[in-house]
């Protein structure tokens, strides 16, 4: 199953002004997808309170008013109309994301637009969009990634369903995306994707621990934080193994020489994080990924929510593990770009390959 840390996508370009004809389409259907998930919308309460609602739903809708509740008053997340209100559109996905990186580079391509600023991935609302886009980058010769997403979040600017597709995790999930999504809404930088993700990370395993101790679910605690220590040293794996590529990258070798340590690499990668599998009798959530084989844009999507986590942790215990404080704290550095990097100093250097909203938007 991918990683449900990636099945996050802010959706912030449909908030972009309409920025010449190439980019149309793209900026058509976001406003359209957008449109079908608001007109969707049915209240929560109501459908909490009406006996037609199957006793299922009406579980997970309690449950979900439970998590609202808490990200406000304990976690100090935003107060508004967001995940209040339930739409079902009868899918699995509610967009299907594409990375790329060239293929000789471990950096995402980032695509900017005029208000939300550059971002690493491209979402689509169809799934075929998005494939298609994908299959133009790969002929261009790009390593891609292609994901389908199932939480959704326009930073605040529009009130925010819950959607079918959140439902389908298991509680600690789906109050981790509630927690991760309402952080992009708390504050967000524009054109710095690895700090947005990180922060909402943070948020959301910090939110968890908080939300499992208040609810007295100590022993599923435990099981969560195993959970997310393997999953860290998985993601260690990866960014050692981004290390090595991006070593090789910078080496001047013949380009068939370059593929076939490039497919070395990322063989030893994924050796290595069957082994830590095996050996704690443990399935990472990558495994789809892995049996379809690794590329640089498999772990520039990984590298875009882990990065700068550790950078996170160690703001949040510099200010005793107070979330308010902590949040003071990161918008501070927020301001400063150099004091982000600074935040995020083991992940590489901004990617310098920019391609603008337009570019192979006609699909």
């Amino acid at each position: 199953m991918v990683s449900d840390r990636l099945m996050r996508w802010a959706a912030v370009a449909l908030l972009a002004p309409l920025c010449g004809c190439a980019s149309l389409t793209y900026l058509g259907q976001a406003a359209h997808g957008e449109w079908q998930l608001l007109h969707a919308r049915r209240p929560i309460a109501r459908l909490v309170a009406s006996p037609a609602t199957p006793a299922t739903l009406r579980t997970r809708l309690e449950l979900v008013q439970d998590i609202r509740r808490f990200a406000v008053t304990d976690l100090g997340l935003p107060d508004n109309r967001s995940y209040r209100s339930y739409s079902d559109l009868h899918r699995s996905y509610v967009v299907w994301n594409v990375v790329a990186t060239p293929q000789f580079s471990v950096l995402p391509l980032h695509w900017c637009f005029p208000v939300s600023g550059c971002v690493n991935y491209r979402g689509y609302f169809k799934e075929r969009r998005a494939r298609a886009f994908a299959a133009k980058l790969s002929a261009h010769g790009d390593d891609v990634q292609l994901y389908g997403v199932t939480a959704f979040s326009t930073l605040g600017h529009l009130p925010d369903p819950v959607l079918n597709t959140m439902l389908q995790y298991d509680d600690l999930d789906l109050a981790g995306t509630i927690f991760h999504e309402l952080a992009h809404q708390l504050f967000y930088v524009p054109g710095d994707s690895e700090f947005d993700e990180s922060f909402a990370m943070t948020v959301e395993s910090q939110g968890l621990a908080h939300w499992l101790a208040a609810r007295g679910r100590g022993g599923e605690l435990a099981g969560y934080q195993r959970e997310r220590r393997l999953q860290g040293e998985v993601d260690e794996l990866m960014a050692q193994g981004r290390s090595q590529l991006a070593s090789l990258y910078a080496m001047s070798l013949p380009v068939s020489i370059k593929r076939l340590r490039k497919q070395a690499i990322l063989h030893q990668i994924t050796d290595r994080i069957v082994a830590l599998e095996q050996r704690e009798h443990w399935r990472s959530s990558y495994d789809a990924w892995l049996a379809r084989g690794l590329n640089n844009a498999t772990l520039a999507a990984v590298a875009t929510y882990a990065d700068c986590v550790p950078g996170f942790e160690r703001l949040l215990q510099d200010n005793h593990d107070e979330l308010r404080a902590f949040y003071a704290a990161v918008r501070r550095v927020g301001k400063d770009p150099a004091a982000r990097r600074a935040l995020c100093a083991s992940a590489p250097a901004p990617a310098t390959t920019v391609r603008a909203a337009g570019t192979a938007d006609a699909l």
